[in-house]
């Protein structure tokens, strides 16, 4: 079983107005995911410094951030990066472009497990729906023009209809909310989600509600437990549910 997990850290900018890294990274800690994609990890303005520095990231924690940043004071690509556990290893990183009024990019990387290769794709759509379709719609020719693999796309849909938010996705993909998780200290939108294709089982999903994560950030964490087809213990992903 892997989990993978997402979380919008805000710039590191908690309900209190602070800027306090350490507690993104006690989140983390405590999360004990595999896989995060993580959204708004740097400043917005050039040369966007990190807004998490990675040295006490990984002294703190097993995850260690891929190489998307483009520049030297980033930490990722469009604000985005992914986090892997020390015991994994990516095999390919890419960055995808994406259309919108404001600037958009996901970040795709294929990832070598325990129990096979498995692609995740992290995102943080627009807040217009006719660019979250349009960005879906390139996120997966993106995913269409490699090899098949199972696919896991993650990350902050910005979408608040409990029905609406996945259908450029390509057939076979499955749209979970794992939960409330915005605003984080009375959260009553299911903004971050998982998609799982074929081959990925979910075996249990939430939303991460500790007291820190109240604080530390806009959004809570949201988690799922997956498994690769052919194991034992999952059960199929269903449809996506209303809020809880």
């Amino acid at each position: 079983m892997l989990r993978i997990a997402s979380y919008n850290v805000h710039k590191c900018v908690g309900m209190d107005r602070r800027h306090d890294p350490a507690r993104i990274i006690s989140v983390l800690a405590a999360l004990g995911a595999d896989i995060v994609a993580l959204q708004e990890v740097d400043f917005r303005l050039a040369p966007r410094r990190a807004a998490l520095p990675s040295a006490p990231l990984t002294s703190a924690t097993d995850l260690c951030p891929l190489p998307f940043a483009t520049g030297r004071q980033s930490l990722g690509w469009h604000g985005q990066t992914i986090l892997l556990h020390r015991r994994l290893k990516a095999s390919a990183v890419r960055r995808i472009a994406l259309p919108g009024l404001e600037p958009r990019g996901a970040i795709l990387a294929e990832i070598e497990t325990e129990q096979g290769p498995m692609r995740i794709v992290g995102v943080h759509l627009g807040l217009i729906r006719r660019y979250r379709h349009m960005q879906l719609a390139a996120i997966a020719a993106a995913i269409g023009r490699r090899a098949p693999m199972p696919t896991a796309v993650i990350g902050d849909f910005n979408e608040w209809s409990r029905r609406d938010g996945k259908t450029p996705l390509p057939p076979g993909f499955r749209l979970h909310a794992p939960g409330k998780s915005f605003p984080a200290p009375r959260p009553i939108g299911t903004l971050d989600r998982v998609a799982l294709s074929q081959g990925l089982h979910l075996k249990d999903a939430g939303v991460f509600t500790d007291e820190t994560a109240r604080r530390a950030s806009d959004h809570l964490p949201v988690w799922a437990d997956i498994v690769m087809e052919g194991d034992t213990g999952a059960k199929p992903l269903a449809t996506p549910p209303g809020p809880r």
